[in-house]
């Protein structure tokens, strides 16, 4: 069956797009529902009335069946999808879009790509599933460079090996989440890996990005799945050996885990796979404070039940999803196996909770299926990408950020962040929320997920969240959280990135990326700034 192309400008395929019609309907209920927003929502800009600069590069005869560059191709790999991506491309501004879209379709058309556009002086900007939240794909570069090319890898899609004695799989990076678990599924395994990009994302991306899936203890990172990585480099191919763990100094794969295409461009991957799940059990509590499902988390998480769902909504925002009618923080609560019942564990982590005042419909936990509370929320976890197209449209900002901390320090993170961005969205705003929710639990500390919601000004959305984002980051940063627990870096967040990590580890990184990319071709400005000159005349 042929498949519909993405949308140039936001998520999801063209046909997916509701008529204006029901645009217009869901308008009138999500802006009564938020208490802003307009009722009319606005169309977006068509391609054909968006005039892209010529390309300056024009692949060699051999590249060019798998290179493009139409219209369509190059807006759509301009960005990825954070809301500043969402409102330029729904606003027709593509600022910055490569000039050339290569889709190699195996490893030697990826490494005849990579020569060539090295060649002719071009930075490289790996591509998978277009989902960075944190401007990890556009192609700014500056002007060091004699043009742009993004590498798509999403005909690298297949599942090559399956070990089933070993439980591990060999997958080429550009499969994306549908397809792998299909692949898998024809073996009787699963990766358990579920993002919630997950409908685009690929495992290259995941891996570059050190992705976090849907499951909410142990291998909450694909860090945890990786068995080993295959990539290449401008100074030739890095892939280690395969293996369960080795002592042997550090990691190659860690240094590529999270390295967001700056090391190389990954091609494959050996990855850790399980037998698919037999037996689920379920349930949501409600709490009358979040300080209290909070306090349940921690003793959840230091219990060694290891829940696969283990997610705290706060009170407003269940309400906003329909979870909830907003009197009660909901911990949505999952145990799944592949080998024994879950009931048991669920009764435990049920008696724990009632210890912090929870409290449950006694039909709705124990069961195989979700209740209606959990099944409300995924549905609307994930159809949220496709409503932030729908709250762009009519003037509202939809904009998430996440970080961690440890126990002894989440309530104080917690209430700097909540009060530092309420304020800051008033001041750029006028109104709106900010609401969170904890979507991975450790035995040292929780991974606490912002939304903020609120009208803009058409014309100063950027600006507008620009000085949410910045209030928002400092607190995070002034309490000791990370700029990002599973989002990335990309180049939204390198100014705190920057301060974040020790300067000794970025000198070794600077080295080790002049070591495997001397021109700073491969996604400029990510993690690092370029050294050097580049360009063709530079060669």
């Amino acid at each position: 069956m042929k498949t519909t192309r993405r949308k140039h400008w936001g998520w999801g395929r063209e046909n997916e797009q509701l008529p204006h019609e029901q645009l217009r309907a869901a308008a009138v209920t999500v802006s009564q529902r938020l208490g802003f927003g307009e009722h009319e929502p606005a169309r977006p800009v068509e391609l054909s009335e968006v005039a892209l600069p010529d390309p300056r590069l024009r692949p060699t005869a051999d590249l060019r069946p798998i290179c493009l560059t139409d219209a369509h191709a190059r807006a759509r790999h301009a960005y990825g999808s954070s809301y500043r991506d969402v409102v330029r491309g729904f606003q027709g501004r593509f600022d910055h879009p490569p000039d050339v879209v290569a889709m190699p379709g195996d490893e030697l058309e990826l490494e005849r790509t990579l020569e060539w556009a090295l060649g002719a002086g071009a930075a490289v900007i790996p591509y998978g599933g277009g989902t960075s939240v944190v401007g990890g794909v556009e192609p700014e570069v500056g002007d060091r460079f004699d043009g742009t090319v993004t590498i798509d890898m999403t005909r690298m899609d297949r599942v090559l090996e399956v070990d089933s004695t070993s439980r591990a799989a060999r997958i080429q990076a550009g499969a994306a989440g549908p397809a792998l678990e299909a692949q898998l599924r024809e073996h009787g395994m699963t990766l358990r890996h579920y993002p919630q990009s997950f409908e685009f994302a690929t495992l290259g991306g995941m891996i570059a990005t050190r992705a976090a899936g849907h499951f909410a203890t142990l291998q909450t990172h694909i860090d945890e799945l990786v068995e080993s990585i295959r990539a290449l480099t401008p100074a030739g191919p890095w892939e280690s050996r395969r293996l369960p763990g080795s002592g042997a100094g550090p990691s190659p794969d860690r240094l590529l885990i999270g390295s967001e295409g700056t090391l190389g461009l990954i091609c494959e991957a050996w990855v850790r796979v399980r037998p698919r799940p037999r037996f689920r059990s379920s349930a949501t509590v409600r709490f009358a404070e979040f300080s209290a499902g909070a306090a349940a988390l921690r003793e959840l998480s230091q219990s060694g039940l290891n829940p696969a769902g283990c997610r705290l909504i706060e009170a407003a925002e269940a309400a906003l999803t329909g979870a909830g009618d907003g009197s009660s923080a909901l911990l949505l609560l999952s145990f799944e196996s592949a080998a024994f019942e879950t009931g048991a564990a669920l009764v435990t982590a049920l008696e724990c909770c009632a210890d912090h005042g929870g409290s449950w419909d006694a039909g709705g936990a124990g069961g195989a299926g979700e209740d209606h509370a959990s099944g409300t929320w995924r549905a609307a976890f994930l159809r949220a990408p496709y409503l932030r197209d729908l709250l762009v449209a009519i003037g509202v900002l939809s904009e998430t950020f996440e970080t961690a901390i440890t126990w002894d320090r989440f309530e104080r993170l917690h209430a700097e962040v909540v009060t530092r961005t309420t304020a800051a969205v008033r001041d750029a705003c006028g109104a709106g929320s900010v609401t969170c929710r904890i979507t991975h639990v450790y035995p040292d500390g929780p991974a606490p997920y912002y939304t903020v919601l609120a009208p803009v000004r058409i014309g100063e959305e950027l600006e507008q969240w620009d000085l949410i984002k910045r209030a928002a980051a400092e607190a995070i940063l002034a309490a000791g959280g990370t700029i990002t627990h599973h989002h990335a870096i990309g180049r939204d967040h390198r100014p705190w990135y920057d301060l974040q990590r020790p300067e000794p580890f970025a000198a070794a990184l600077r080295a080790a990326k002049a070591a495997v990319d001397p021109s700073g071709a491969l996604n400029p400005g990510v993690l690092l700034d370029s050294p050097g000159p580049a360009g063709r005349a530079a060669r």
